[in-house]
């Protein structure tokens, strides 16, 4: 029988918040859940797995800078050309891509220089983007990626379990090599810089 434990023991054992975790629970990216009443239950396995994630391997990428989208789990939006916005696999790579897409406060040439867009939930990159190369301003000072393509994204991230979308054998390799990973940032917004050290 497989052992169970409440949000509060698995954070603990990720040494993370409760907050942190129940956004992968509620973006359905964890296996086996049960629920117990209004509690949720996550087999001990899960927890362990998520916790050797290993750690996105940035030194293997060519740019001195990578941005980091810092999304939450899916929500519904009241918006002209998408109905979500957030993480949530179920969505399918179309809505997926409307729903991670969007304005923001960010270095465009950053992000154009890098040529992808790593997309962290709680820390761990649930999704990639690519195609940055060319980029909108509005009156908020804020940009958009037009072109911008969904590489692959994360279905279960224990595993894990991954959907590579995009035609693009350079898409879809930079997707195989960070997705389910490991990606500590900070930032007071949605957008976060990280700079690549060697491997040790």
């Amino acid at each position: 029988m497989a052992v169970l434990l409440t949000t509060g023991q698995a954070a603990t054992e990720l040494g993370c918040a409760i907050t942190t975790l129940r956004r992968l629970i509620r973006a359905d990216v964890l296996p086996g859940l049960s629920y117990r009443g209004v509690r949720v239950m996550i087999p001990l396995d899960v927890v362990q797995a998520l916790h050797q994630r290993p750690p996105a391997p940035l030194h293997r990428l060519s740019a001195r800078e990578i941005a980091v989208l810092r999304v939450d789990a899916a929500r519904r939006v009241d918006e002209t050309d998408r109905t979500w916005i957030g993480y949530a696999p179920h969505l399918g790579p179309s809505h997926l891509l409307k729903s991670l897409r969007g304005w923001w406060r960010c270095d465009p040439t950053s992000i154009a220089t890098a040529g992808l867009l790593p997309i962290t939930l709680s820390g761990y990159v649930v999704a990639v983007l690519t195609g940055l190369d060319t980029w909108q301003r509005n009156d908020q000072g804020r940009y958009a990626f037009p072109d911008a393509r969904l590489a692959g994204y994360v279905t279960d991230l224990a595993a894990p379990t991954t959907e590579l979308p995009s035609t693009r054998q350079d898409d879809r390799t930079l997707a195989a090599l960070l997705l389910g990973t490991r990606l500590e940032s900070h930032s007071g917004g949605t957008i976060a810089y990280v700079t690549p050290h060697p491997a040790s």
